[in-house]
């Protein structure tokens, strides 16, 4: 969709010179993204607490609730997901909740909200796959798969809707994002890509189940499906490691 000063244009219409405009409710509340938010803030702030100190969170949370492959292999699964919602630092939380607010708003209200929770999910745990493949012995903290699955969802979106990313600036954005996923030390190169392919894999089921105007349960049942894969693969690897 092109924005137009009171909504939408349909790029179909605007080919075939029909202006017609479609509008956004303003009153739409992305209830999914506060609540993904507030259970980031409320983890990081009991990690405080127990750290004692809000710059580092404490060693134990971090062996505790943290990404660690051998851990994983060991049958504490549930570390690819806990990671997804400890931050090592005021500066990770904000920065990632930001994201996660920006990108979290839009794709919820085109998505709705049992899909977008879907996607978040799973992008989540295709961030802890790569993890767990390109560097399963270091502990790994973070939402920065999902919000890279969110980045990733909402390319093919725009794209699927005839937009260019580089128009609606979410390619610059998303290529300095992974410029200093490649150039800062102790940033996760797996988490972010697992995560950014991920979100693209299922954004893209979502598109076609859309367009084949499949039913919202299948698209999410895609997605959980998708999800499992992750976590078997992460399994899987870190039991043997390929790196």
């Amino acid at each position: 969709m092109h924005t137009a000063s009171v909504g939408f244009h349909c790029p179909e219409c605007m080919k075939s010179g029909k202006q017609r405009v479609y509008r956004v409710a303003p009153t739409f509340d992305p209830l999914a993204t506060k609540v993904l938010i507030a259970i980031n803030v409320v983890v990081w702030i009991w990690a405080s607490v127990v750290s004692g100190t809000t710059s580092r969170i404490a060693g134990e949370v971090l062996r505790d609730g943290g990404l660690f492959g051998p851990r994983v292999a060991d049958g504490e699964w549930y570390r690819l997901l806990t990671s997804g919602f400890l931050h090592d630092g005021m500066f990770h939380l904000a920065f990632n909740m930001y994201a996660l607010w920006i990108l979290g708003g839009q794709l919820e209200r085109v998505l709705q909200r049992p899909r977008f929770v879907a996607l978040y999910f799973a992008a989540l745990l295709g961030g802890s796959f790569g993890v767990v493949l390109l560097d399963p012995l270091a502990i790994t903290v973070g939402a920065s798969g999902a919000v890279f699955g969110l980045f990733g969802a909402t390319a093919v979106i725009q794209r699927s809707a005839g937009l260019s990313i580089w128009a609606t600036r979410l390619g610059p954005v998303l290529g300095l994002n992974l410029l200093f996923t490649f150039a800062v030390p102790r940033i996760s190169i797996g988490g972010h890509v697992g995560g950014l392919i991920a979100g693209a894999l299922v954004a893209l089921v979502h598109v076609r189940f859309v367009r084949a105007r499949r039913r919202e349960w299948q698209s999410i049942g895609a997605t959980a499906a998708i999800a499992v894969f992750f976590v078997i693969a992460a399994v899987a690897v870190s039991s043997n490691p390929l790196f």
